[in-house]
């Protein structure tokens, strides 16, 4: 590995986009820490704890929590993204652009920017509110707010955010256009992975526990707490594995082409198959369920923050009926991610169209079903997968809770949790795939290999 790494440095053009790439996530980071002037860091480390902030707080690479300018981070151009995504399906113009090639991407691009910027403005707002209503939280340039709206400091927090949010969107297009690999993807690797060392924090917590805890439910001996840290790691270098066998897992249909014979040459003839992967949506069924249950929880922390909706709200979530719900709704989301998105009559018809056939099946409509329910057997087999890696992280956060539970180890579970193990794996696939095509066209082994 170390030798490929040192092959990728000799190649002249490999070696600048991965020096701009690596200084564009250095830049990044840099900007986690410039505080807002207005804010106190306890406010937001209060908010960061809990629902959606606490998974924004994690991509963000604590920037959220450090009440830094990056506080929002990448999540409202994510959010854009997603509605943008399922507009292309209900709005036919928005359908045709994305049919038009480069030039249609482009614009897609720009709209999915200006609808990240809205949203931003409307996140930040309703974060100047819920941090208002929590007196002594809030300065202006004049003194403590006191809890009462005051102008300058509404102005100062929302456009600060959301130019961060701008300008964390400009790093990670220019990481795309000048880098290697999706700059937006990276950003939020590069936030995750700044988690590290805290959760290296939490697990030495657990060791270094001693009796003087007394707000510890249970008292075990050492061996038994380095036993927790060594199990709790493996597990979680076991989601990773299971995270890329799935990834790379795909069912292949067979397809023949008959040949033509054209003039004096002979096209077709060639075996090739469709590859139908058994993880297609990726980590979007995740977010989605993660919002569409977070949603109600984070209006009413904003509206009403210390109202009894709000509190019905906070203890619904830590029941075993919120991660039934959230398993429920994560195989829902990805059967209509795979129905939106994956259209077997129009791979049959192209098929058709091209002289292809999967043997033993008549071109047209027996092969649309055929390939429909190949593709249903695999999604239900990729949801379920899903759900299990969201679940499985809330049993390990209750475990470790055990041992200290003002310790914020309940913080780990989002960062050894399935949608930012998804993350992290599928970005980093991803950039050593496009580093391994670099280096092999010029005759280098990838990292792959």
């Amino acid at each position: 590995m170390f030798k490929v790494i040192a092959n990728a440095f000799k190649i002249p053009e490999l070696k600048k986009k991965i020096l701009v790439t690596i200084a564009l996530i250095i830049l990044f980071r840099l900007g986690c820490f410039i505080a807002v002037p207005i804010l106190t860091q306890e406010a937001m480390t209060s908010l960061a704890s809990t629902g959606l902030f606490n998974l924004m707080n994690v991509l963000s690479g604590n920037a959220f929590s450090n009440a830094s300018l990056f506080a929002m981070g990448i999540s409202p151009y994510i959010n854009a993204s997603i509605i943008i995504q399922l507009l292309t399906v209900a709005i036919p113009a928005l359908e045709r652009l994305s049919k038009e090639g480069e030039e249609g991407r482009k614009k897609i691009s720009k709209i999915t920017r200006y609808v990240a910027i809205a949203l931003g403005l409307f996140q930040a707002a309703m974060l100047y509110f819920n941090l208002n209503s929590n007196s002594g939280t809030l300065n202006s340039w004049f003194g403590p707010t006191g809890g009462s709206f005051e102008i300058t400091s509404f102005l100062t927090l929302v456009l600060s955010f959301t130019a961060g949010t701008a300008v964390v969107v400009w790093l990670g297009e220019k990481i795309t256009e000048l880098g290697i690999g999706n700059g937006i993807s990276l950003l939020i690797f590069g936030g995750i992975i700044a988690g590290a060392p805290s959760i290296a924090g939490y697990f030495y917590q657990i060791i270094a526990y001693g009796e003087g805890d007394a707000n510890a439910v249970l008292k075990f001996a050492l061996p038994l707490r380095i036993l927790t840290v060594v199990v709790t790691i493996v597990v979680f270098l076991a989601v990773i594995s299971a995270v890329v066998w799935m990834e790379s897992g795909e069912r292949r249909v067979p397809v023949q082409y008959a040949k033509r014979v054209v003039g004096r040459k002979v096209y077709g003839g060639q075996n090739t198959n469709i590859p139908l992967k058994v993880n297609s949506s990726g980590v979007l069924p995740i977010i989605f369920a993660i919002s569409l249950l977070q949603f109600p929880a984070t209006i009413a922390a904003f509206v009403a923050p210390n109202g009894s909706f709000a509190t019905w709200l906070n203890n619904f979530t830590q029941s075993w009926w919120y991660l039934l719900v959230y398993a429920v709704l994560i195989v829902a989301f990805t059967f209509f991610y795979n129905m939106v998105y994956f259209d077997p009559v129009d791979i049959a018809n192209n098929l058709k169209k091209n002289g292809g056939f999967v043997p033993g099946l008549r071109a047209g409509r027996p092969t649309a079903e055929y390939i429909k329910k190949a593709s249903t057997r695999i999604t239900w087999f990729g949801a379920f997968f899903l759900a299990i890696l969201a679940i499985l992280p809330s049993l390990l956060q209750k475990i470790c809770l055990l041992f200290s539970p003002n310790s914020g180890l309940g913080d780990m579970n989002l960062w050894i949790g399935g949608t930012t193990v998804l993350i992290l794996v599928g970005v980093a696939l991803e950039t050593v795939r496009q580093i391994e095509s670099q280096m092999l066209m010029r005759h280098y082994k990838g990292f792959l290999e």
